[in-house]
């Protein structure tokens, strides 16, 4: 079954144009090879597709021979380009409770955006990965997103507030000077995850809330904007196996389980969409296998990990059957 765009708000391009320009690049006539229109840089809540964007930031990384594009673009994002979000979230009472309301409302912002917030001791991971459903260069659409919630946090935190690490699942640049200078020197690819490894205690600090009247205002119409995006059944269900697949636990029990719906139930919904669980499971496995070959190095083992397989040798078995060749002979390849 062929997937429908996703979509994000054009604020997302928010500063692409002088970057463009500065790269060298006419950035009208690369968004024309991406398919995306000129006048939806005049309106930061016009939503284009995402698959578009990717591809944009992609051509335009390959163009100006620039690894940084996405990330040299979120450097020039602000807490309050995100919209209203941006007002409810400077009314909680820390950044932990700020990036999860952020996180919460992800579908007004990006449906392809799958983020959640693991607070395991000391530290608070924050995940970030993009969801599409089909092969579309992701690379620099993730270091443009990771970036973003870097900024969100130095905005909220203040400009001294320091990650315990970022991680990219991807390999690194061949040039690290602008990630270490915008991101610091904690820096990990190759990851298990996109994100960011945050001090607990740092999203503990209290934060001064301001503008509540316009706060009050904005949550009501992002909870509207947000009921009125129910997104299929599929897309929630790739959702969940995307975060619990690599935890070995994505069995069709664990997702009805988490959707708060019986197997039955679950088989059914997906069913109507004429789609069923293993037929997602499968969908989502070959996205992830596709952006591991194409962009990282992670070994046959980590990669059966990471797409929850018991083993490295069935996770093997099932790549060949999947793309006709070898995992190591598609990374050589450049993609399966």
């Amino acid at each position: 079954m062929t997937l429908t765009s996703h979509l994000i708000r054009s604020a997302c391009l928010t500063g692409f144009t002088d970057l463009a320009q500065s790269a060298g690049l006419d950035p009208f006539a690369m968004m024309y090879k991406a398919g995306l229109p000129r006048r939806c840089l005049d309106d930061n809540e016009t939503l284009v597709a995402m698959e578009a964007v990717c591809h944009l930031l992609s051509d335009c990384a390959q163009a100006a021979e620039m690894e940084a594009f996405g990330l040299r673009l979120a450097s020039r994002r602000r807490i309050w380009e995100l919209g209203p979000v941006s007002l409810v979230i400077k009314q909680e009472s820390s950044a932990l409770t700020a990036v999860k309301t952020l996180l919460s409302y992800n579908r007004v912002l990006s449906e392809a955006l799958l983020g959640r917030v693991d607070e395991e001791g000391d530290v608070v991971v924050i995940r970030e990965e993009l969801m599409l459903g089909k092969s579309v260069p992701t690379r620099q659409a993730i270091e443009l997103t990771v970036g973003v919630m870097f900024q969100v946090l130095r905005d909220l935190l203040g400009p001294g507030w320091a990650p315990r690490l970022v991680c990219f699942s991807h390999r690194p640049p061949r040039d690290l000077r602008f990630h270490r200078s915008f991101l610091g020197k904690n820096i990990e690819f190759n990851s298990a995850f996109n994100g960011i490894v945050c001090a607990a205690t740092d999203m503990a600090l209290p934060l001064t809330p301001s503008q509540p009247g316009l706060a009050s205002f904005a949550r009501h119409f992002l909870d509207t904007a947000l009921s009125q995006r129910k997104p299929a059944r599929r897309e929630t269900v790739r959702h969940l196996i995307a975060a619990l697949m690599g935890n070995g636990r994505c069995t069709v029990d664990k997702v009805a389980q988490h959707l708060g719906v019986s197997r039955q139930t679950l088989h059914r919904q997906l069913s109507q969409e004429g789609e069923q669980f293993k037929s997602v499971l499968e969908s989502v496995r070959r996205e992830v296998a596709v952006k591991l070959c194409n962009d990282s190095d992670h070994s046959l083992e980590d990669a059966a990990s990471m797409l929850g397989f018991s083993s490295a040798s069935a996770f093997a078995h099932w790549f060949r059957a999947s793309f006709g060749t070898s995992f190591m002979r598609s990374r050589r390849a450049g993609r399966p």
